[in-house]
């Protein structure tokens, strides 16, 4: 098989919209990362989180070094991230813009007073192990310290529009 790239096809990285729109093609999960922060609970909503390790649990997120919360997070000892199911974009949405708006939010705080967000198809609590500097983010790797998981459909995030994922049986 002989594969001859259409190089007039491709767009230089240097076009920010083209690169964001080309990232905006894959399908990411939503969720919100939670905390405590020198002024009490506060929340994010991510679509910049993946699992990094099996052995040991180890995942990652990445928060922008320019959002107003970035350094509550990166602070953070402990923090939880929650997998939001299709019912919870009013979870989703609260925490867009508003870093401790829990009103509305079941949630339950953990040992380290990590609010835990109830009704999400997983949590994973964590340790916060490392930082990353990666342009204009910041890398938060954390030791998975428990989970827990439900069956259900995610929230997804793709070409800049929020929907549902189908569950696969």
């Amino acid at each position: 098989m002989s594969v001859s790239p259409n190089a007039s096809s491709f767009t230089p990285v240097m076009d920010h919209k083209a690169y964001r729109k080309a990232l905006g093609r894959f399908a990411t999960g939503i969720a919100v990362v939670t905390a405590v922060g020198s002024e009490g609970p506060i929340g994010i909503t991510v679509n910049s989180f993946t699992s990094l390790s099996l052995d040991p649990a180890l995942i990652m997120w990445a928060p922008a070094k320019d959002s107003g919360r970035h350094d509550y997070f990166v602070e953070a000892k402990h923090f939880a991230v929650h997998v939001l199911s299709s019912d919870q974009r009013i979870v989703c949405d609260t925490f867009v813009k508003h870093m401790s708006n829990f009103k509305g939010v079941a949630a339950l705080g953990n040992e380290f007073s990590v609010p835990i967000i109830q009704g999400c198809l997983a949590v994973f609590e964590c340790e916060r192990t490392a930082l990353h500097d990666a342009g204009d983010h910041t890398i938060i790797v954390g030791k998975v310290e428990r989970v827990q998981e439900r069956d259900g459909d995610a929230l997804i995030f793709q070409n800049g529009v929020i929907g549902v994922s189908p569950r696969q049986s």
